[in-house]
């Protein structure tokens, strides 16, 4: 029987010059099939039509040579635990010295008289020499056209699979697949972007510079349209298979509402209100973001929006991420509608309710309301609070609840254009673009960990004014591993000391949720006037009295993070104090400390976020629903995710 035809998803395994060791090298490398191998990125390229001269090296400058192995050797020492490996190449204009400490199977890589290529920096110049540089040794035997005399790929490799060894079997791979390769996505050729099969080619095969970052971006449009056509696709067949409900209201409950509030709702609020009311008196379900700074009124319009879908004779779900968070919204929305007869009920992992209602109600809860054993009748609304604490499956099993209920996802960490485009790409965005009136200043200082003595000394001064404080660390225990971290444990008994008269509370996230409830009423009530505490109180807590924030090991924290604990001070009148103690050993640290200090604008922090640690880091694969990326990059592809988003439409919309 004959064998079966090669196909882009044939495995790796099955191609010729591919026995066993290399397969299991592949597939370390996640290389499975034949398209996971022309998929395969390279890092970096190098020019191979011009090598530098050994004598034109220069220090710390990486640079590629070639010459010859002229002698090599291996040295041992503590009682040979420790070694050295040496390689002296020779170009005719000078010698190279390539070392290798403690690596001594690189010696069974080499011999005498091998021609190689040598990539890194000098870190000495006499005599002239390589510390760990990468190696490749040319075999004459070899198709020279691959490795040599053009812009060369230099692949991501494991341990045992050598650099010409993949660069062949890709390029011989490449040439036996290319003319049959299909085109996706035709329309991304027709404005401007080179066909698949040719992106491919100048992604192992680039005759300029210029041909890797074109292929490159021709490969994420493909990507990212893909992403596109699912997040459009989902939002498609809710309209298409979804009748609204109608939840607009008649304003018999949120006029009275509003004029118990005690404030009047910013511009910015009541722009956000209007696009709400037009979405839930529409013909489709409302999927609508909304977007605003730590402390610009989301809840406020979270209460109007359960009011005109309680108006409408309809149920309110609403989710928080921690159960001091609904906790909070519990009891704000307990004091604003109690005087309006609604009636308002919590459900969490260790606090479930079995409630009947004949007539509307507001239901708050944690993770428990996407649990199938919480049922309710009616639900016109569900509001998930934080959303980027959630995954996507939450969020799709909890709007499952009711019949196509309405849904409205608030976040108070800023997100990023290319961020909310793919991971949010389903639902209308709303933006509070404006700060309520009557706050304080919030004043952020970057401090060193020796000058604790005068920070605790600043922070009773407050105290003694009337005011109120948190001191958060990154840890609950101590590690033994890392001394130099603090833990909340540890620290608070002599914290209780140092700001005595004034009395401290503990919170942290191991604590019973009676406990973390008595000790956030008595903060609430200024029975405590300091909360040590870990980042359980990043969202939700609101206490206008609290001007003070102490952020111990400041450089654990990631800048979103220190961005929304940051935003529990400035809820008052009172200008406000955000002092991070941190050790500024990286520039990654210290670019987060700068960035902190300079801006309280979450837009520029998110961006700034994102731009440091990446959207994977920074949302976390399995929560964001993101899928990985080979070639897209969300942190410089705004323009290819627009364009793609536009391409996805036109797809759609012609099926």
């Amino acid at each position: 029987m004959p064998d079966a035809p090669l196909n882009l998803k044939t495995l790796v395994k099955s191609l010729y010059g591919v026995g066993h060791e290399r397969a299991a090298q592949l597939h370390r490398l996640g290389i499975y099939t034949v398209e996971d191998l022309l998929y395969h990125r390279p890092r970096r390229y190098e020019d191979r039509r011009h090598f530098l001269s050994i004598a034109d090296l220069t220090l710390d400058a990486p640079a590629t040579v070639r010459g010859k192995v002229i002698t090599m050797g291996l040295n041992t020492f503590a009682r040979g635990r420790k070694s050295v490996f040496e390689l002296v190449v020779d170009d005719g204009s000078a010698r190279l010295h390539c070392r290798w400490w403690n690596l001594p199977f690189m010696q069974n890589y080499f011999k005498q008289g091998d021609d190689v290529m040598v990539y890194s920096k000098p870190n000495s110049l006499k005599p002239r020499t390589m510390d760990h540089p990468e190696t490749e040794v040319i075999d004459p035997g070899e198709e020279v056209s691959i490795h040599l005399n053009r812009i060369v790929p230099i692949y991501p490799l494991t341990e045992g699979l050598p650099q010409r060894w993949i660069r062949s079997l890709i390029a011989r791979n490449l040439e036996q697949f290319e003319p049959a390769l299909i085109e996706p996505y035709p329309e991304a050729s027709q404005v401007g972007y080179p066909d698949f099969s040719n992106a491919l080619h100048m992604l192992h095969f680039p005759e300029e510079r210029e041909d890797t970052d074109i292929a490159r971006k021709r490969l994420a449009l493909n990507e990212l349209i893909a992403l596109q056509q699912e997040i459009q696709g989902r939002r498609r067949r809710l309209e298409l298979n979804a009748v609204s409900l109608p939840c607009a209201g008649d304003n018999h409950l949120i006029k009275p509402f509003l004029a118990q509030l005690g404030f009047k709702l910013t511009d910015g609020q009541t722009k956000v209100l209007r696009e709400i009311r037009h979405d839930m008196g529409g013909e489709h379900p409302m999927r609508r973001l909304l977007q605003g700074d730590v402390g610009a009124g989301k809840t406020a319009v979270a209460a109007c929006s359960a009011l005109m879908t309680i108006e409408s004779g309809y149920t309110v779900l609403l989710m928080a991420p921690t159960e001091i968070l609904a906790e909070q919204h519990f009891r704000n929305f307990q004091r604003w509608f109690e005087p309006l007869k609604i009636p308002v009920e919590f459900q969490s992992g260790s606090r479930k309710s079995y409630f009947s209602h004949d007539r509307p109600c507001l239901i708050i809860g944690t993770h428990a309301l996407v649990q199938d054993a919480f049922r309710q009748e009616m639900v016109g609304l569900v509001i998930i609070d934080e959303q980027h604490k959630f995954g996507v499956s939450q969020r799709e099993s909890l709007v499952r609840k009711g019949k196509y209920p309405h849904l409205l996802v608030m976040t108070a960490t800023p997100i990023p254009r290319t961020l909310g485009l793919t991971l949010y790409g389903d639902l209308d965005v709303s933006v509070i673009d404006q700060m309520p009136g009557n706050r304080g200043r919030i004043r952020t200082y970057v401090r060193t960990p020796d000058k604790l003595k005068q920070v605790l000394a600043f922070l009773l001064e407050k105290l003694t004014e009337g005011r109120q404080a948190y001191i958060v660390y990154p840890r609950v225990e101590e590690d033994e591993s890392e001394k130099e971290v603090k833990a909340v444990k540890g620290e608070f008994n002599k914290l209780a000391l140092s700001l005595a008269p004034f009395k401290a509370g503990l919170l942290h996230g191991r604590l019973s949720s009676e406990d973390k409830d008595k000790v956030m009423t008595d903060f609430r009530e200024n029975k405590l006037q300091c909360l040590v505490a870990t980042s359980v109180i990043e969202v939700g807590v609101d206490v206008p009295n609290a001007t003070v924030m102490v952020i111990e090991n400041a450089e654990q924290f990631g800048l979103a993070q220190l961005h929304q604990l940051r935003g529990r001070i400035g809820r008052g009148a009172h200008d406000s104090h955000c002092i991070l103690l941190a050790r500024l050993k990286t520039d990654e640290a210290k670019q987060r400390m700068k960035v902190m200090e300079e801006t309280t604008d979450g837009f520029r922090i998110a961006e700034a976020d994102l731009e440091l640690r990446g959207p994977g880091d920074l949302l976390g694969r399995t929560q964001s629903g993101l899928p990985p990326f080979k070639f897209a990059n969300l942190i410089q592809d705004l323009p290819l995710v627009e364009l793609a988003r536009q391409l996805a439409a036109q797809r759609l919309k012609a099926k």
